[in-house]
């Protein structure tokens, strides 16, 4: 594994669970990560206008600002920093909320340390990815991947960081039907199997944000969603 493994990358680990922070951090260095630790939130935003780490680690459930908090300040400040939530919460809403305020990828606890490994990899990988086309253009749809906006038929529309990801590979692969599967390794990072309803879901974000433009973007039942020229 030592091949696929960033050695140079630094993860901020944020969590006020001692024995969690320990346990992560200490797994990350193994891994050959650079981990550096905040306990609380206002350290976190501050270690990540300072340190500018390549990765934060966020726990949900913490006193005084909890890991929402966190994160929607982050991107408030224009802080692009991928960020993996740690959730101990099992409702679906939570998970869709880490998501929608621009969360890269979310670990539900108890968690192994093997799993959690492997979402850095692929966050890291992902975000190293090679430089797409500044402007992506589908019909009335104009992504720039330069300027990271979007815009239907002239009109800029307001995306969060996983939206806009996705409708970007869409775009860059316009009129092609691409499955689940190849959405999650793409958007998300993730090359297993997983029963996640994460891809539907933003689907259907894109599909509100899109109108009443949304018939450029199709389901074809059984196989996947395309994002087509023509309605």
């Amino acid at each position: 594994m030592a091949g696929d493994r960033d050695p140079e990358a630094t993860v901020l680990v944020v969590d006020d669970d001692a024995a969690v922070l320990d346990t992560v951090a200490d797994g990350l260095s193994v891994a050959g990560y650079r981990a550096i630790r905040a306990t609380n939130g206002t350290a976190a935003i501050e270690m990540v206008r300072t340190l500018r780490p390549d990765l934060v680690i966020l726990d949900v459930s913490m006193p005084r600002m909890d890991g929402f908090a966190v994160l929607e300040r982050l991107r408030s400040a224009g802080q692009g920093v991928p960020v993996i939530v740690l959730t101990a919460r099992h409702d679906r809403d939570d998970r869709v909320k880490g998501l929608r305020l621009g969360a890269d990828d979310y670990v539900t606890k108890p968690f192994g340390l093997e799993e959690l490994l492997l979402r850095v990899r692929a966050v890291l990988r992902r975000a190293a990815g090679g430089a797409a086309p500044a402007a992506l253009v589908c019909g009335p749809i104009v992504v720039d991947t330069e300027a990271v906006t979007a815009s239907v038929d002239g009109r800029l529309i307001d995306l969060s960081p996983t939206e806009f990801r996705l409708l970007a590979h869409l775009a860059a692969n316009k009129n092609r039907v691409l499955s689940k599967e190849q959405l999650l390794e793409a958007v998300w990072g993730i090359d297993f199997d997983t029963s996640s309803t994460v891809v539907e879901t933003f689907v259907s974000y894109l599909r509100r944000k899109l109108a009443p433009f949304d018939g450029h973007l199709r389901t074809v039942r059984g196989f996947g969603v395309k994002l087509v020229d023509r309605t």
